[in-house]
């Protein structure tokens, strides 16, 4: 009996091919989009999870609180990981991981490298975080100073071999490193990344005690059965116990006054496995994801699989009245209704499991671009497994029985006597059930150009919005920090090249997460504030077009070594009036080697700008003279008054070549660099527009079906009345009109969904657009007009069919 159904089931969808071909492209567009997008889910969900003992990891966090405001940073001051192992019986270990801050340096056979994936770290980080140690001792590897562990791509890049235990890495600022260890190289589905894992072992800093400024992202691994808030609870106490003689002998206040000015250290633990969807605190190790995103993308996924469905159960419907002889016939030899039923069914799954094997096909070869497209290295192999294929074939079979079950149920129930007849009504159930599928099927293709709307308008929000400087036509110089005392004289150099403008150096470039953090207070006051520090030359502010609210920038002709400039978030977090010509005091970051607090005057105040991404409030930024650092900057910013690049590069590095011909000439476009930091968002809005347009292509495949069924039905009305006198554009609006009041009321009920959905979207950033209320008035006006045009294929050519023709059967 079975084979028997498939081969019948064969035989009907060899017979009517076109209509075939219709369903297994709609199924298989619909399947190939949700895999890829389950893919890109998959691996999103997927971070973190491959660490040994990953469920007891942790990573301790800190909301510092301020009189007014708060500020979360995934990085801790340094002896928290030591402090908190000796005080909890509940932590096994405690490990830190140190950020480079940037591109460090290597000299090797006489080549310059410039590395951005380094990280340093304690002896015990393979305790923690269990990478395996292809060569070396993971107990021993990081316990020297100047060693460090290589990842086993690194190695081979370096020295040719996996085999480099015993060899030394030249830094051109710095030691030189012993290789220690060789490890795998660090899954890409990690929330931290490196191919140099140097040993923290005699850095001063990281061995001081302190336990008021933050610098080390801090892991605990707990002992099993251990909760973690039985843990977090106790932090308090530690805090109190540990930092309140450092905040005593900084501030000058008792631990309990400071905490009553409203200041404060609340400590967290984050699970491993949440970080990169979870966490988008200062000082994160690495970019990391959005679970709202993610989230979205399922919804995308599942919703462009049931339009599919639909479309699918919509087209079979159509078909109907060309099979009710069929079914009539079978019913008057003897089929019963749960036969007809199953035969059906077996129709359906036999061509949504054809469709998931065009679909395989099809992510085969739309992986490359969907990679491309997200930025992601989704592999195939990832995906489909032995333990995966049999589950997904089980879904599409699953997929074929939902999405026929209805078609079936229609086609079996038919009565013989009536169908043989010629007569046979169709159900008011059945009209308002494909009514209300339409309704589905357009409110799910309306959300989603709501959706690419919305990105679409934040995105140009974002790329117009002032940031309060000019990122358009500057380029910085890396490595500039090597020129040393050559410094002025290059800069006097470039300036002479035609089309440029400014010149100006720095240690952080806006956008980037290079400005450290530091504490100010001001006289007389006891409480401090802590911000960002971006350290700048006499022309940096310049080069960028910045301005000044109060005061004046750097300038040479003033002993401005121990001058501070400020973001007017900082006057305001300080609290200060005519804050020109005062003095601040930084008692923890810049210290002198007797221990006395660094003293700075203020000698301006820019107007707050967009140093971090739109996706962060502006926080109080202190900018110091970079006199206090010898006049070096490790990037130097170059504004150029023409479009012309190549030209002003090529002539850039020449210069560059002459001054520092062993060090290899790196620059980057700022604008560049600021769209890098959107790139999720531009992917978002891509992916959106993707498959906002294969929605509503195979919801149009779905409208068009009922069309066909709609007019087959009224074959003989649409001729009659043309006999009467009615014309092609009165019958195609006869057709329409139902259709597209059907599509209206999708506009309504997909509306408040979108809203819902992209507003959550947009808490991600600091700074948003609104949802305006033409864009749901746009998408509205686009899925009718799609809508009209995709009826009126099928309407012109009922409308012009010979009356003769259609009335012929009477």
């Amino acid at each position: 009996m079975i084979r028997n159904y498939f081969k019948i089931a064969r035989r009907s969808l060899l017979k009517n091919k076109m209509q075939t071909l219709i369903n297994i492209t709609g199924l298989s567009i619909g399947m190939a989009a949700c895999l890829l997008i389950l893919m890109y889910v998959f691996d999103e969900l997927s971070f973190d999870k491959f660490w040994a003992n990953g469920d007891r990891i942790y990573r301790m966090a800190l909301e510092r609180r301020y009189p007014g405001r708060a500020t979360g940073y995934a990085i801790i001051p340094p002896s928290y990981a030591q402090s908190v192992k000796k005080e909890l019986p509940e932590v096994e270990e405690s490990t830190r991981i140190f950020g480079a801050g940037g591109t460090t340096l290597f000299r090797h056979n006489n080549e310059v490298y410039a590395e951005k994936n380094m990280l340093w770290a304690d002896s015990n980080f393979f305790k923690v975080f269990k990478l395996p140690l292809l060569q070396g001792n993971p107990e021993k590897a990081l316990m020297a100073p100047n060693t460090v562990v290589l990842t086993e791509s690194t190695a081979k890049r370096f020295f040719g071999t996996a085999n480099a235990m015993g060899m030394y890495l030249e830094q051109v600022q710095g030691p030189k490193l012993q290789v220690t260890g060789v490890c795998a190289d660090v899954p890409s589905n990690a929330h931290f990344k490196f191919d140099f894992l140097a040993a923290v072992k005699g850095n001063r800093f990281a061995e001081a005690a302190n336990h008021v400024s933050f610098a080390a992202a801090t892991y605990l691994l707990l002992k099993p059965h251990t909760l973690s808030q039985q843990a977090q609870a106790k932090f308090p106490a530690i805090v109190e116990k540990y930092a309140s003689g450092e905040i005593q002998r900084t501030f000058g206040v008792s631990y309990q006054d400071y905490v009553k000015a409203g200041n404060g250290y609340f400590y967290f633990l984050q699970p491993l496995k949440g970080i990169h969807l979870e966490s988008h605190l200062e000082g994160e190790l690495g970019n990391n994801g959005s679970s709202n995103l993610v989230y979205i993308f399922i919804v995308i996924a599942i919703f462009v699989l049931l339009i599919a469905c639909i479309n699918f159960m919509n087209l079979a419907t159509a078909r109907s009245t060309e099979r009710a002889k069929e079914v009539g016939i079978r019913k008057a030899l003897g089929s019963t209704k749960s036969q007809l039923a199953v035969q059906f069914l077996t129709e359906s799954v036999l061509l949504s499991v054809s469709s998931f094997f065009v679909a395989s096909v099809i992510v085969v070869l739309a992986l490359p671009f969907f990679n491309n497209l997200t930025g992601k290295q989704l592999q195939l192999d990832t995906f489909y497994t032995w333990q995966t294929i049999p589950l997904m074939l089980f879904l599409s079979v699953l997929v074929g029985l939902m999405a026929g079950i209805y078609p079936a149920g229609v086609l079996a129930s038919f009565q013989p006597v009536q169908v043989l007849k010629g007569k046979f009504i169709s159900k008011k159930q059945g009209h308002l059930l494909r009514n209300g599928l339409v309704v589905f099927q357009f409110s799910i293709s309306i959300v989603l150009i709501i959706g690419t709307l919305v990105v679409y308008r934040q995105l140009t929000y974002i790329q117009n919005k002032e940031l309060g400087y000019s990122k358009d036509f500057v380029i910085h110089l890396r490595g500039a920090g090597f020129l040393a005392e050559q410094t002025e004289v290059f800069k006097e150099q470039i300036k002479k090249i035609a089309g440029i403008e400014k010149v100006g150096g720095t240690n952080a470039e806006p956008g980037q997460e290079q400005f450290f953090g530091i504490t100010f207070r001001k006289g007389g006051e006891k409480e401090s504030v802590t911000g960002k520090t971006m350290v700048a030359d006499e022309g940096y502010l310049q080069t960028l077009n910045m301005s000044v609210a109060e005061g004046r920038f750097f300038n040479k002709d003033f002993n401005d070594s121990l001058s501070v400039i400020l973001n007017q978030e900082a006057v305001k977090a300080l609290g200060l009036k005519n804050p020109v010509g005062q003095k601040i005091f930084s008692p923890d970051n810049m210290v002198r080697e007797d221990g006395g607090e660094m003293a700075y005057t203020i000698v301006g105040v820019v107007k707050d700008f967009h140093f971090s991404s739109l996706h962060q409030k502006i926080t109080p930024l202190f900018i110091i003279n970079n006199r206090f650092f010898g006049r070096t900057s490790n990037l130097m910013g170059v504004r150029v008054n023409t479009s012309n690049f190549k030209e002003v590069t090529a002539k850039l590095e020449q210069t560059w070549k002459k001054f520092l011909p062993e060090q290899p000439f790196n620059y980057a476009f700022l604008d560049a660099n600021l769209a890098d930091l959107y790139r999720n968002e531009r992917v978002s809005q891509q992916v959106f527009w993707i498959f906002s347009c294969l929605g509503i292509l195979i919801a149009c495949m779905g409208l068009l079906g009922l069309v066909s069924y709609i007019v087959q039905q009224r074959t003989k009305e649409i001729g009659i009345r043309k006999v009467l006198g009615a014309s092609v554009p009165g019958i195609i609006v006869l057709v329409s009109k139902d259709l597209l009041k059907l599509v209206l009321i999708a506009l309504i009920v997909a509306s408040p969904l979108a809203y819902y959905l992209m507003s959550a979207w947009l808490q991600d950033f600091a700074y948003r657009t609104n949802i305006a209320w033409w864009i749901f008035v746009l998408a509205g006006v686009m899925a009718v007009l799609i809508a009209f045009v995709t009826i009126s294929l099928q309407s012109i050519k009922a409308a012009l069919m010979n009356p003769v023709k259609s009335l012929k059967a009477e």
